[in-house]
């Protein structure tokens, strides 16, 4: 993990080599200490279009005295320009204290506050103990909504652990299996637990015979953006007692478009639902017919869709053609940034 750390208050020769290593080298944390500095927004701005990750330390110069000197002419203008964007996209703010705490609580610009003491300041805390707090916290702005860390490969990996995981069976197996990197391997299995999906990801990699390394995600801390709701399955939301195959599979449905309705929608649902289809038998045209007449049967297309992307499901299990249309996109977003950390 490669974090590069720009200080406000460096020489402007050490900002300029910051800058210089920013641009050349990729990283995965920028780590900006300090305010109402311009170029710490425009290198703010250059790293996250590259996929690096902000954390930011106002070292106290977001308290009210601060903000108060030369606030009309400066603190308002660059406020409103860039200081209170810079706050916004960080995943993670570290604070020095409760009294800092409690002033950035009121700006309410960002919920994610972490409170690690200045060496500095206090002798409460050492610095190898700060270091090791700073890092620790690095990992978990890492460790966050992993899916978007991944690459194109390690999304078809994930994508054919699941369809694995489903089947059990490896004839299923309808391409190569992508090599991962230890890092790799922990993005994975902390999107599966974030996701409720870790069950049927190690069922998959069994299934494939893979070495992959024993990562307990479970014990692994991450951020969720604000309004985070979590997963709930489909059986315990509308319950088994059902006098039909075919009854089961419409309230499945009812329900799925009232979570897509509340951005709800998640990948295990879909899961849940490709199980439904393949191992459960349905009166497929009597079902069709009542999912057209309770204007159910496009959504339900567009999760087929969805399916043929996200876990394999093929044409053979499908109730009708898969349709992907401007909602389907819709939908597919909503799933993929089911974890972004909404600024």
């Amino acid at each position: 993990m490669k974090v590069l750390k720009y200080h406000t208050n460096d020489t402007p020769a050490q900002q300029a080599d910051d800058w210089q290593q920013l641009r050349q080298q990729h990283y995965d944390v920028l780590h900006i200490c300090g305010c109402w500095h311009c170029q710490a927004w425009q290198m703010a701005r250059y790293a996250l279009k590259r996929g690096t990750r902000l954390v930011f330390s106002p070292e106290g110069q977001l308290e009210p005295w601060v903000v108060d000197e030369g606030y009309w002419k400066e603190k308002l203008p660059k406020k409103l320009l860039y200081q209170r964007w810079i706050v916004k996209q960080a995943y993670a703010v570290i604070i020095q204290g409760k009294m800092e705490e409690e002033c950035l609580k009121r700006l309410g610009w960002n919920p994610r506050l972490v409170i690690i003491r200045n060496p500095q300041i206090t002798s409460t805390i050492t610095v190898q103990e700060t270091q090791r707090q700073l890092e620790v916290v690095y990992r978990k702005v890492m460790d966050s909504n992993t899916l978007e860390l991944m690459s194109d490969d390690m999304r078809r990996m994930l994508r054919t652990l699941l369809l694995m995981g489903i089947t059990g069976d490896k004839r299923w197996l309808d391409g190569d299996v992508t090599t991962l990197e230890p890092e790799q391997w922990r993005q994975l299995m902390c999107y599966a637990h974030q996701e409720h999906l870790t069950d049927t990801i190690k069922k998959g990699i069994r299934v494939l015979g893979l070495d992959s390394p024993d990562i307990d995600a479970a014990q692994i801390d991450f951020f969720v953006p604000e309004g985070f709701e979590e997963y709930q399955s489909i059986s315990s939301a509308i319950g088994s007692s059902f006098v039909s195959e075919n009854d089961r599979l419409m309230a499945t449905f009812r329900y799925l478009r009232k979570q897509a309705v509340h951005h709800r929608l998640t990948i295990a649902h879909l899961v849940e639902l490709d199980k439904e289809l393949r191992f459960h038998d349905a009166e497929e045209d009597r079902l069709c017919d009542d999912l057209e007449e309770r204007r159910l049967w496009k959504f339900a297309a567009r999760l087929m869709q969805l399916m043929s992307e996200l876990t394999g499901l093929t044409e053979g299990f499908m109730l009708m053609p898969p349709l992907n249309d401007r909602l389907t996109r819709r939908l597919r977003r909503q799933i993929d940034n089911r974890l972004k950390i909404n600024n």
